[in-house]
């Protein structure tokens, strides 16, 4: 079963642990502020899998699958990470939210699904409510704790990821659709239209399953289980500090990242060497791939590996 704490919502204790580090730390508040090459990146990466859907168009399908998952699919999973910027209003700034809404369903293009909007109202009441029960969909479902707990189901369950996290929504959080994200979608089904009677069926397969297999069985997937799940007692949340968030604006310095959501990804390095004092004594990763084989090889560690929050007070949802 999940492990249930009767600590705090991290919000409470996020702004005690940042009122500290900003008498501390001062320079830090410099680093919180927009960062305009995310939107360079974005761009050069949406051009860049537009040429790849062209270049596959007439490849045999054993070369379309295979370059889905040698190339696509990390173009694909670090699309999903600049969402995840954007979310933040990383792109923009906090003045101009709707700018980064609009820049995020743009972003959204080359994954194929509906994705951008959705993700921005749940993700907050992550940061908000970290494990909260019936609130934090990054929790597995009582199901997906209970039937993934073999060796041979908890890698189905990697394999399985984009879908759980696609669905689990709609059972543990359902929200109304809003308006942003009918726009999200129609823009989206259109542009799958537009590449499936311009280019072929070939490279819209290749945009899916790019998507599909990047957040799957990936080495850069092992962030979904380094984030958060328990693998040393009374450490709740990890910082993976390889190679790879070169790939994924630096989404494995995720304390960092937690402490201090209004900090961009490529400052949070800096974070980390302004307070090294607090974060280098911590535990964390270097390597996503061993995260993920120890997640599925050891036998202490499943979906239930995770702290649930039953909140307390009343509770404000995006």
């Amino acid at each position: 079963m999940f492990i249930i704490s009767g600590l705090p919502s991290l919000e409470c204790r996020d702004t005690e642990k940042n009122l500290h580090f900003a008498s501390k730390y001062p320079e830090i508040k410099s680093l919180m502020k927009p960062d305009s090459n995310l939107i360079w990146i974005v761009v050069l990466m949406i051009l860049t899998q537009f040429v790849a859907f062209y270049l596959v168009k007439d490849l045999d399908w054993k070369w379309v699958l295979f370059w889905a998952y040698a190339f696509g699919s990390c173009i694909n999973h670090s699309m999903t990470l600049a969402i995840h910027e954007v979310s933040h209003n990383s792109a923009f700034g906090h003045c101009k939210p709707m700018w980064n809404r609009w820049f995020g369903i743009f972003a959204n293009l080359p994954i194929g699904v509906p994705y951008s909007v959705s993700f921005k109202r749940y993700h907050m009441d992550h940061h908000r409510y970290l494990g909260g029960d019936g609130i934090d969909v990054d929790i597995p479902t009582d199901f997906e704790g209970w039937f993934f707990c073999t060796t041979f189901r908890k890698f189905i369950w990697v394999i399985l990821q984009p879908l759980f996290y696609a669905f689990r929504p709609l059972f543990i959080n359902p929200k109304p659709i809003s308006y942003l994200e009918i726009i999200n979608t129609v823009i989206q089904v259109t542009f799958d239209v537009v590449i499936y009677y311009v280019l072929g069926i070939k490279s819209l397969v290749y945009m899916l399953a790019a998507s599909l297999l990047g957040l799957g069985l990936h080495p850069i997937s092992g962030h979904f289980i380094a984030e958060h799940y328990m693998f040393l007692k009374g450490h709740e949340t990890y910082s993976y500090y390889g190679p790879l968030n070169l790939l994924t604006f630096n989404v494995g310095y995720h304390n960092e990242h937690h402490d201090f959501p209004n900090i961009p990804g490529k400052s949070l390095p800096l974070v980390r060497k302004i307070a090294a004092e607090y974060y280098e004594s911590l535990p964390h990763y270097n390597s996503w791939i061993k995260v993920l084989y120890d997640f599925v090889m050891d036998d202490t560690i499943s979906p239930y590996s995770r702290v649930k929050r039953h909140q307390k007070g009343s509770v404000v949802l995006e």
